[in-house]
């Protein structure tokens, strides 16, 4: 089990946050704090695994908070949740250790679709000894990025693309166009057009389902 602190300064947000976090499997959130301070006490007594980090906090910046944690030796890993666009802050986020940046507002789609890669990162690199050379280290590194790499084409919106994954996510055997466009709310067309997509990208599969009369149903299944 993955264990989270949320920090987020605003009730509401963290309130929701908190809940988003424990509905994907293998996390549990260890506790909310309302600013930098309380993070990094909190942290000081119960390190945990994963901090969902907001930047703009009531007593300091959540760089600084990244930063006071490396310096007393706290390793937690950290994704940022925040509204902040600024080029120069996303590259500063990155230097002090921040594994993932998410946009708000956001979705629980979004925010599963990060948590989810964050475990298969961990997993990746939870074994001993050495890594068998530069094909192992890309994959491990891979699983922290998003999928959907470049602009998305026509028509398309990340929403939708993270809300048609996760559900590829939820059902591992396999999902029909039709099915996945009723869980998300989109049309069997549109749904479909996504499907494809994350087939082109090499991050889904067509797999046929023979059983019925006539052609066989087609589903996609993340690989």
């Amino acid at each position: 089990m993955i264990s989270v602190l949320v920090v987020e300064d605003e009730e509401i947000t963290a309130e929701a946050n908190r809940v988003f976090v424990e509905r994907v499997p293998g996390f549990r959130v260890e506790g909310v704090a309302r600013s930098g301070g309380e993070a990094l006490r909190f942290l000081r007594r119960r390190p945990v695994d994963l901090v969902l980090l907001d930047l703009y906090l009531p007593d300091m910046h959540g760089l600084e908070v990244c930063r006071a944690l490396r310096a007393a030796g706290v390793m937690s890993d950290v994704i940022a949740v925040t509204s902040a666009r600024d080029l120069s802050v996303i590259r500063s986020a990155v230097s002090v250790g921040v594994a993932q940046y998410l946009l708000k507002p956001f979705t629980f789609a979004s925010l599963n679709e990060r948590l989810t890669r964050y475990a298969e990162f961990r997993s990746s690199v939870a074994g001993v000894g050495e890594a068998s050379g530069q094909d192992e280290v890309d994959r491990a590194l891979a699983a922290l990025r998003n999928p959907a790499q470049g602009p998305l084409p026509k028509g398309m919106t990340q929403v939708t693309l993270d809300a048609v994954l996760a559900e590829l996510r939820a059902n591992p055997g396999g999902l029909s166009a039709q099915a996945a466009g009723a869980a998300i709310g989109v049309s069997r067309v549109t749904a479909r057009r996504y499907l494809e997509h994350l087939t082109e990208s090499g991050i889904a599969r067509r797999v046929p389902r023979y059983g019925g009369i006539g052609r066989p149903e087609l589903l996609y299944r993340i690989v």
